[in-house]
């Protein structure tokens, strides 16, 4: 079922219901949805395939959204990341921006909103791998 051009979202979360009802919305508009509870199982994951957007949690048990923010930069730096917090943090909203985050949303998620982050990162993404120019 994927191929090289598939919409892929992985969704990193360690809320399971945020998972579900995310994933849920992300497959009605037509993407393949990669859950995944924790940043660890994540990162064993991007170690080996090409992950085009990620949704992150910013607060997590084991390892936060910031922390992982850097875990990619360094083994996947074309990967588009739209962060999602339940908590308003405007410092923490500016040091993921600055990295380079696509977004940065509060909970409860305004569907239409999400879905069009969604959108623009994956944009933001094809024009980062289409042509290399550094």
């Amino acid at each position: 079922m994927s191929h090289a051009n598939a919409r892929v979202v992985c969704l990193v979360d360690d809320d399971s219901s945020l998972r579900k009802s995310l994933g849920r919305l992300l497959q009605s508009a037509g993407y393949e949805v990669l859950p995944f509870a924790e940043s660890e199982a994540f990162l064993r994951y991007v170690a080996t395939h090409f992950v085009p957007v990620v949704v992150l949690d910013v607060w997590m048990e084991t390892m936060s959204g910031m922390e992982l923010l850097a875990h990619l930069c360094a083994r996947s730096p074309q990967t588009r990341v739209i962060f999602i917090t339940g908590r308003e943090d405007r410092a923490a909203e500016a040091t993921v921006m600055e990295a380079g985050a696509s977004a940065f949303l509060l909970k409860p998620l305004d569907d239409k909103r999400f879905l069009s982050a969604v959108e623009f990162a994956f944009a933001d993404s094809s024009s980062k791998n289409g042509g290399s120019s550094s």
